[in-house]
C-alpha cells in the first residue's frame, strides 16, 4: 500500500492555477458521503486517469487517507469523532481538483424480537428500508431468549418487518406503524433528525456586485465550504448577514459553471447550494437556459405503441387468439411522435425533453407470463429484447428514428431512450450463443428465480423467458455497454432511462458511464443524462448515484408518498414534507432526480384518487376484471395538485402519457391504454390547462430550477415552502382540507417586507404582522403560487 503524503492541517488557501482541466474531471464532483468511520473511494469515478495522482490532503485533521490498488482507491478513515463538513484536495496532471467530503450521521440502534410465550423460532431476520428489504443481508442473533440486531442507521424513518421462520411480521414492541401502500401495514422505526428550523439556511439575495456573489443565512452557520466547479473559493464573512466569494476571472471563459456551497453548524449540515453562472455572470434569465441543463428539464413519457399512430403502414398485431387488444400492439409508432412534436403538442404542455420507452426488437410472437393466472403477452412494451441493435419494424426505421430526434433537437427538445441492459429475450442471439452469460434460473436450494427482487437483486429473472445476464463477467459488461452506446453515437439521443438499474452490477454503470465520457461527452462536447429506475430505500438509490454512474433516479420514495397524500382524503401532507427533507438529506437540494406524475408499472393515479381502484386490492386483476372509470370528478383537482408539487420542487418533473387529460386506469396493462387526443370532457380539457400552465410557469422561473427551498408550513391539511434565487421568490402553497377556511403561515424576515400576488387565481393572499393569510377561492384546485408583486 502506498502511504498517505503529509497532510497539512490549515486550510490550503485558493491557488492560482489555470483552469481545472476539463478532460481529468468531467462535471461537478459529487460530495464523498462517508457512510460510517471508513469509506473506499473508487478514483474512477472522477477521474479520466486515477492512477496518476501526484498529492492529496484534507484541510483539517478529520480523516487520514491511504492510496490503495496501485493508487485507484482512496481508502479514508475518520480521526474525529464527529467531523463536520472537509475538503480533500487532489493533485493530479499538475493540476488541483477539490471534493466535498461530508461526514456520516449514523447513529447505534438496537432492535429487538420478543417471541410470544411458548414460541420458540429457528431463524428471525429483519428486512425493510434498513437493509433495501432484504433479510439475508441483515442476520438477527439470539440472546437470552430474544432475538437481537445491532445497525448503524441514518436519522430518518424506516418501515420494516421481522421475518420469523419465514413469515413477515410486525414487532408487537413498537407501536409505530406506517401504510405500506398496499392496504395493510408495516412497523416504523424512527431515529430523531434535528429539528428542521435549527439548521442553518442559507439563500441567495438580489446580487450587486458582478464579481462575487453574497450569500445570506436564516440561521448562522459555523463552517462554510464554497467551490467553483471543482476548485475551492476563499469565503469572507459578511457580519451579521452571510458571507461572500468572489467568481474566479476565468469563469468568464466558460459557458455555464457553478458556484456551489455547503454549510453546517454543531447540529448538522445546511442546504447545499448550487448558483449557476453564464460565462461568469449569474445566470438571470431563463433564456440563457440550455435544453440540457438538467436542472430545467421537463420530461415526458409515452409509451410509444400507445401514444401516436403516425405510420399505419407499420401496424402488425400478432394474430393470436389468446391475447387481449391491451396485450396486444396497438399501432402507435415512432412517426406518431415525431409528427405530435411538429404540432406543437409538447410545446403547448411546455415539455423539452422526451423519454421514449425501448424500441429495439421484440419477438413477434406471444409468450405466456410466469405468475398465475399466466396470461399471454406480446412485447408491445419494449422490455424483451431480441435484438440490442435494430429497431423494432412495428415502431419504424432507423430513418423515423433519425427523423425524430433531428425534429426534437429543431425544437429545442432532448431525446432519452429507455435502454434495456439487465436481460434479453430467450431468443437474443447473445443467449442463444452464450447462455452461460446468464445467471441461474434454479437456485442451489431448487427455489425458482424469478422475481425475488431483494434477496437475489443482482441475479433474479423477470420471467421465464427473459434471462438476466451475469453483469459482473467483462465479456458481458463490454456487449452490453456497446450495445448501449450505439443508440447514444447512432442517432445522436441525449440520455438514457435505464431499466432495473438496481438489478444490475455498479461495474457496469461504471464502465458504461466511463464510456460516455470519454467518446461522448470528451470527443464530441455534448452533454448527457442518465437517469435509473429503482425501486428501494434511499441508501439503494442513492448508491448508484455519483460522478462516475448515474446522473440521477427516479424518486419513487417521494413519489409514493406524495402520491397517496394527495390521493387519499385521510393522508397527512406531513407525509410529503418529511419525505421532501428525506430527499434533501440524500440526494441534495439541487438534484436532477426524476419525479413522476406515475408510469408504466404503477396504477393511475386517477384510478386511486377517485376511488375506482381500491389500494387493498389486487389491482393488476382489477384492471382484466371490471371496466375502470372515474368515479369521482374531485379526483382531477387532486392530480392537479400533485402536478403543481412536482412542478414547485426540485428536480425533473416527468409527465407519464395521459396524466395531463386524468386518464384512468388499474395497474398494467390497463394502465397502458391508447392515448386519447380528441373527445375530451370538460374537467380533462380544464386538467390539460392547468397542467400546461404549471409546466411552462416552471420553465420561466428560474427560482423554481435553482432556487432555494425553506420550508414555511408543514401540517396534516396544508404545506407552503418558497423558492428564492437572486432575490426572487416563488411561494408555493398547498391545501386539502375541503374548505376555503384562511391558512396562516409566518414569513421569514427575508421574504417578509414584500407584496405577494397570485400566479393562477386560486386563492387570495393578506398580511398581517409577519403573517400571511392564505384563502382557498377555487375548491377544484387546491394549490397556488405567489410571486412578489410586479416581479417578471
Amino acid at each position: 500500500m502506498t502511504p498517505v503524503k503529509d497532510a497539512k492541517p490549515d486550510v490550503v488557501p485558493t491557488k492560482e492555477v489555470d483552469i481545472p482541466s476539463s478532460k481529468e474531471l468531467l462535471g461537478l464532483a459529487s460530495p464523498i458521503q462517508m457512510q460510517a468511520d471508513t469509506i473506499s473511494v473508487l478514483l474512477e469515478d472522477y477521474f479520466q486517469h486515477p492512477g496518476q495522482i501526484e498529492y492529496f490532503s484534507f484541510d483539517e485533521g478529520s480523516y487520514k487517507a491511504t492510496l490503495i490498488k496501485d493508487s485507484t482507491v482512496l481508502f479514508i478513515k475518520s480521526i474525529k469523532e464527529k467531523p463536520g463538513l472537509v475538503n480533500l484536495s487532489i493533485r493530479l496532471g499538475g493540476k488541483d481538483f477539490d471534493i466535498l467530503v461530508k461526514p456520516s450521521k449514523r447513529e447505534a440502534v438496537k432492535l429487538v424480537y420478543v417471541p410470544e410465550k411458548g414460541e420458540s423460532p429457528k431463524s428471525v431476520g429483519i428486512a425493510g428500508d434498513l437493509n433495501s428489504w432484504n433479510p439475508a443481508s441483515t442476520p438477527m442473533r439470539l440472546e437470552d431468549g430474544d432475538w437481537v440486531v445491532d445497525l448503524k442507521l441514518d436519522p430518518g424513518d424506516y418501515p420494516y418487518k421481522f421475518v420469523v421462520d419465514g413469515e413477515w411480521v410486525m414487532d408487537a414492541q413498537n407501536g409505530e406503524k406506517i401504510s405500506n401502500g398496499q392496504g395493510g401495514f408495516n412497523s416504523l422505526l424512527s431515529i430523531d433528525k434535528p429539528p428542521l428550523y435549527s439548521l442553518p439556511f442559507l439563500y441567495l439575495p438580489k446580487q450587486e456586485n458582478e464579481n462575487e456573489i453574497a450569500i445570506h443565512w436564516v440561521m448562522q452557520a459555523t463552517n462554510y465550504i464554497a467551490y467553483w466547479n471543482n476548485q475551492r473559493l476563499d469565503i469572507t464573512p459578511i457580519k451579521g448577514e452571510g458571507i461572500s466569494v468572489q467568481i474566479p476571472e476565468r469563469a468568464k471563459k466558460v459557458e455555464r459553471s457553478y458556484i456551489r456551497v455547503f454549510g453546517e453548524n454543531d447540529l448538522g449540515l445546511s442546504n447545499d447550494m448550487k448558483i449557476p453562472l453564464s460565462f461568469g455572470k449569474i445566470l438571470s434569465d431563463t433564456k440563457e437556459m440550455r435544453r440540457m441543463d438538467t436542472e430545467a428539464m421537463s420530461m415526458y413519457f409515452p409509451l410509444v405503441d400507445r401514444f401516436h399512430n403516425g405510420n399505419p403502414n407499420n401496424d402488425e398485431p400478432l394474430e393470436d387468439e389468446r391475447l387481449e387488444p391491451i396485450q396486444n400492439f396497438m399501432g402507435g409508432d415512432i412517426a406518431g411522435i415525431t409528427e405530435k412534436i411538429r404540432s406543437g403538442y409538447f410545446k403547448e404542455l411546455g415539455i423539452n425533453t422526451l423519454w421514449l420507452s425501448p424500441i429495439t426488437q421484440n419477438p413477434l410472437e406471444a409468450y405466456r407470463e410466469y405468475p398465475e393466472p399466466r396470461r399471454w403477452y406480446s412485447g408491445y412494451h419494449g422490455y424483451w429484447p431480441i435484438k440490442s441493435n435494430k429497431v423494432d419494424h412495428r415502431f419504424g426505421t432507423d430513418e423515423e428514428l433519425h427523423e425524430l430526434v433531428r425534429v426534437a433537437h429543431e425544437n429545442d427538445m432532448n431525446v432519452l431512450l429507455d435502454f434495456i441492459c439487465n436481460h434479453v429475450h430467450q431468443n437474443h442471439q447473445m443467449y442463444q450463443n452464450h447462455p452461460e452469460w446468464a445467471t441461474k434460473m434454479i437456485l442451489e436450494d431448487g427455489t425458482t428465480n424469478i422475481r425475488i427482487w431483494d434477496e437475489q437483486r443482482l441475479t433474479t429473472w423477470f420471467d421465464d423467458f427473459l434471462p438476466s445476464l451475469n453483469l459482473s463477467k467483462p465479456p458481458v459488461i463490454e456487449m452490453q455497454a456497446d450495445s448501449a452506446f450505439y443508440w447514444l453515437k447512432e442517432f445522436g439521443l441525449d440520455g438514457y432511462r435505464h431499466d432495473a438499474t438496481k438489478h444490475i452490477p455498479l461495474a457496469f454503470w461504471r464502465h458504461l458511464t466511463k464510456k460516455i465520457k470519454k467518446e461522448v461527452i470528451l470527443e464530441e462536447g455534448r452533454p448527457v443524462y442518465q437517469v435509473g429506475e429503482t425501486y428501494g430505500s434511499h441508501e439503494l438509490i442513492a448508491s448508484y448515484i455519483s460522478s462516475g454512474m448515474v446522473d440521477a433516479q427516479f424518486d419513487f420514495n417521494l413519489h409514493f408518498t406524495a402520491r397517496d397524500a394527495f390521493a387519499k382524503d385521510d393522508a397527512s401532507f406531513k407525509l410529503i414534507t418529511d419525505a421532501l427533507r428525506a430527499t434533501f438529506d440524500h440526494y441534495g437540494y439541487h438534484s436532477s432526480m426524476a419525479n413522476i406524475t406515475g408510469n408504466h408499472d404503477q396504477t393511475r393515479f386517477m384510478g386511486l384518487a377517485s376511488g375506482a381502484v381500491d389500494y387493498a386490492e389486487d389491482q393488476k386483476e382489477a384492471g382484466f376484471l371490471r371496466d375502470i372509470q372515474v368515479k369521482d370528478e374531485a379526483a382531477y383537482g387532486k392530480l392537479a395538485s400533485m402536478t403543481a408539487f412536482l412542478m414547485s420542487i426540485p428536480g425533473v418533473p416527468v409527465i407519464y402519457y395521459g396524466d395531463e387529460i386524468g386518464m384512468v386506469g388499474a395497474s398494467d396493462p390497463d394502465n397502458r391504454r391508447m392515448m386519447r387526443f380528441d373527445g375530451w370532457n370538460e374537467k380533462e380539457r380544464e386538467l390539460k390547462a392547468s397542467v400546461e400552465a404549471l409546466s411552462n410557469f416552471r420553465r420561466n422561473s428560474l427560482p423554481l430550477i435553482f432556487g432555494d427551498t425553506y420550508m414555511l408550513k408543514d401540517k396534516p391539511d396544508f404545506m407552503a415552502w418558497s423558492r428564492t434565487y437572486n432575490g426572487e421568490t416563488v411561494i408555493c402553497v398547498f391545501n386539502k382540507s375541503g374548505t376555503a377556511k384562511g391558512k396562516t403561515f409566518q414569513l421569514p424576515d427575508f421574504l417578509d417586507e414584500q407584496k405577494y400576488a397570485s400566479v393562477f387565481g386560486h386563492t387570495t393572499i393578506e398580511k398581517t404582522g409577519n403573517y400571511r393569510t392564505i384563502t382557498f377561492n377555487n375548491k377544484e384546485r387546491q394549490y397556488d403560487f405567489f410571486v412578489v408583486a410586479g416581479q417578471d
